[in-house]
């Protein structure tokens, strides 16, 4: 049996969780509590693609949003 996960020849879906995280998706599989559909389907080789593309930023949004306030903190210190 072939991992669902690294099928060339299955359609895929792109996913998102709140974090803005992506995760590839085999579409057979139903989508997991937390996740939604990013991306509707493609090859397994276009949805990697497409999340290259996307996902710039490694960072989870918690993070991003937390440096993004910190930043916002010290620029007014020193306003």
């Amino acid at each position: 049996m072939t991992n669902p996960f690294e099928d060339e020849n299955a359609e895929y879906i792109v996913l998102k969780n709140d974090e803005c995280q992506y995760s590839l998706w085999p579409k057979r599989i139903a989508v997991p509590k937390g996740w939604a559909v990013a991306r509707t389907v493609g090859s397994r080789k276009e949805c990697l693609a497409w999340i290259e593309e996307t996902w710039t930023d490694m960072r989870p949004k918690s993070l991003i949003d937390k440096m993004s306030a910190s930043a916002r903190t010290r620029l007014s210190a020193t306003e």
